[in-house]
């Protein structure tokens, strides 16, 4: 008899996780609309309907799985993540899942100016959604520490994929930072992610978190216009620092605000992994 899954916030990284573990598990995916539940059928995998703002909905999901991958957002407000509270009470309601593995954000690094940073590095959120993902972590590690539950983080940058590539913002003009105010950011290809996730369920160890990141070093605003010329777009318009503090939205600002290089040795070297692909020039297009 197969074991179960169940992914949480079942979609497009969900969904490749999905068709890697459809061969050796039954595989469910929570899902709030009658719409998404209908595309996961086409996936073979089993859609529950269910809300993680509404403990209610959640009892059908206790005792479900072996497994938990807990993709899901958090919570849109506030410093905690009321989410993933619902859903480990959810859980705990029946028979508890062997393994579960969690999708943060590098984000809770706050800005470390531009260093080479491993995952011993202190959390020093400076946005709200990252003070939430932090919080959700917490969560986990105690659910670790109290129950049988082995647990797995994965700190993730920006994820990028042939469907996820940032094509209509380069078509807008809207501007990047000039080289002296750039920053680094951090990639991995949603496909490779999808495979870091698998590899967790087998080789994660208890209450470990570990840089799901490529070996790229490239600036955010490099990055732009790599993906501006693969596609034969203008290159888009580069402004200082101070004048995007002006023009910038707060969510767009925070992540020209934020410089940091991930080192992923942790994740090769216990969770055994070979990229796919190891920079955005190899994965760009897949």
């Amino acid at each position: 008899m197969k074991k179960r899954v169940l992914i949480v916030g079942c979609g497009d990284v969900g969904l490749r996780t999905a068709r890697r573990l459809l061969p050796h598990y039954r595989v469910f995916g929570l899902v709030r609309s009658t719409d998404a539940a209908a595309q996961l059928r086409t996936e073979g995998v089993t859609p529950v309907l269910a809300d993680l703002d509404d403990m209610r909905s959640l009892t059908r999901i206790a005792g479900i799985a072996d497994v938990v991958l807990h993709f899901a957002p958090t919570s849109t407000a506030g410093s905690t993540d009321l989410r993933t509270g619902n859903l480990l009470a959810a859980l705990a309601q029946r028979s508890l899942p062997q393994r579960l593995i969690y999708i943060s954000t590098s984000g809770v690094y706050g800005d470390c100016a531009g260093a080479w940073i491993d995952e011993t590095r202190s959390a020093s959120p400076a946005t709200e959604r990252a003070v939430r993902r932090l919080d959700a972590e917490r969560q986990l590690r105690d659910f670790a520490r109290h129950t049988a539950v082995k647990v797995s983080i994965l700190r993730v940058p920006g994820i990028y994929a042939a469907s996820r590539l940032p094509l209509e913002r380069i078509r807008a003009a809207m501007p990047i930072l000039c080289a002296a105010d750039d920053v680094y950011s951090n990639h991995i290809h949603a496909d490779d992610l999808a495979r870091i996730a698998e590899l967790a369920i087998y080789r994660g160890r208890n209450a470990r978190i570990y840089h799901a990141s490529d070996e790229g070093e490239m600036k955010m605003g490099a990055y732009f216009q790599f993906i501006a010329q693969a596609f034969d777009l203008p290159a888009p318009p580069q402004i200082p620092l101070a004048q995007a503090v002006q023009s910038m939205s707060a969510v767009r600002l925070s992540f020209m605000n934020e410089s940091r290089r991930l080192s992923n040795a942790r994740l090769k070297r216990e969770l055994r992994l070979r990229l796919m692909y190891p920079t955005v020039a190899e994965g760009y297009g897949v």
